[in-house]
């Protein structure tokens, strides 16, 4: 390993202390949009599939689709 400064080795720790309190404060901030939407009626696991869809590819939620429908038949 090669040496590194105390200046340079502070500066990382610095960067990565702030990134852990922004993460904290998202990670917050999510646990209350949630909280609202579940007060509002919504069902979180539904919410969750629906932001799991939406990263997703269009040919890749078709073909999702097709083998759900697939399998579904073949189990009458």
């Amino acid at each position: 390993m090669e040496s590194i400064s105390s200046e340079k080795l502070r500066q990382y720790i610095t960067e990565l202390e702030a990134l852990e309190d922004k993460k904290a404060d998202i990670a917050e901030e999510m646990r209350q949009i949630w909280a609202h939407a579940k007060a509002d009626g919504l069902d979180p696991k539904i919410l969750r599939q629906v932001l799991k869809i939406r990263k997703m590819k269009p040919e890749e939620v078709s073909e999702q689709e097709e083998l759900l429908t697939i399998y579904l038949n073949a189990l009458g």
